[in-house]
């Protein structure tokens, strides 16, 4: 009995105790629940390119899908089929019917697209012009290289290896576009400023290069004394230099500008072909055309101009700007 009793009491002390003891202290509140994370605006971005191939495209185009790979964006990755007007401009009827948010675009006219755009810019649709400007449509922002003093470096150096009666051969883009326009316009600055009395023959080119292989060799046989061969792009200075291949000239007998910075450019001046480059970032600019369109898309602040830079490479610098501008990867003469 005394066993039990003790028994008894020392429970009721142990309840008194937990009674005393809830009651002199504060009930622990629940865990808060974590904050939900919030929602990613998905935007739909439609990237329309102009239907060019070449190297210094396929480098522009891959840094536009990387950056198109963001989360919460919806890439719509659209060319112009053999870079027909009709076709870019029936590409951007279907992507106003569609509502996309924002459009990066390369176009193939600079003037000719304008109508279209001015469409989606008033239906609410930011658009970006990549690479290449658009004349007549205010635009909501122009992601490109400043051709005009990248292409002035280009005649500078240019009239630098001439003397001022000697003749250049200038291998001419797309006049219908600002780009074509401008690195003319930069190139003929450049020369001109050093040497004012120098030939220019001009081999009229829209970024073809057979059309710039055919052209040189044609502006060769007239101007067989022709020092310098400049060239808007890249690929019209591979078509420089099978015409030279043709004349039967070796690497250096005649030197040749170029402008991209593109594997294949780097490659011939690796080999001795080409002795300058204005060089593009060309990743750059397609990834900063479409994360700017997507900044737009999402209703944030671009600025109207963004220049992507240029930088003239030489031989003794070739090896660091491929480089440090990951051109390199591309590159078959290491």
């Amino acid at each position: 009995m005394i066993q039990k009793r003790l028994l008894g009491q020392l429970a009721l002390a142990v309840v008194a105790a937990a009674v005393l003891t809830a009651c002199g202290k504060k009930e622990a509140a629940p865990a808060a629940a974590a904050p939900a994370a919030p929602a990613v605006k998905e935007v739909t971005v439609a990237y329309i390119t102009n239907g060019n191939t070449n190297e210094g495209w396929t480098l522009i185009n891959g840094g536009a899908k990387a950056a198109g790979a963001a989360p919460g964006v919806k890439f719509i990755e659209l060319a112009a089929e053999k870079g027909e007007l009709s076709k870019q401009l029936a590409i951007v009827e279907d992507m106003i019917t569609r509502k996309v948010n924002a459009i990066a675009i390369a176009p193939v006219d600079s003037k000719g697209i304008a109508p279209a755009i001015s469409k989606a810019l008033a239906a609410g649709i930011a658009v970006i012009a990549v690479d290449t400007g658009i004349d007549g449509a205010e635009i909501t922002s122009y992601v490109a290289t400043d051709n005009v003093p990248a292409a002035k470096s280009q005649g500078d150096w240019a009239a630098d290896q001439v003397g001022d009666t000697d003749t250049v051969i200038y291998v001419t883009g797309d006049q219908g576009q600002s780009t074509g326009r401008e690195r003319k316009e930069g190139f003929l600055a450049g020369l001109k400023a050093k040497k004012p009395n120098v030939k220019v023959v001009e081999v009229p080119t829209t970024w073809d290069q057979t059309m710039a292989q055919n052209g040189v060799e044609a502006a060769l046989k007239a101007n067989p004394k022709a020092k310098v061969i400049a060239c808007a792009w890249d690929g019209g200075a591979l078509g420089a230099k099978a015409a030279l291949l043709a004349a039967g000239k070796k690497p250096g007998d005649v030197k040749i500008a170029g402008f991209d910075g593109s594997p294949g450019g780097l490659d011939m001046m690796k080999e001795g072909w080409q002795q300058a480059n204005s060089a593009q970032m060309l990743a750059k600019i397609g990834k900063v055309g479409v994360e700017t369109a997507i900044a737009a898309a999402n209703g944030g602040k671009v600025e109207k101009r963004i220049d992507t830079g240029s930088f003239l490479v030489l031989p003794a610098n070739v090896d660091q700007f491929a480089k440090d501008s990951g051109v390199g990867q591309f590159m078959k003469v290491k």
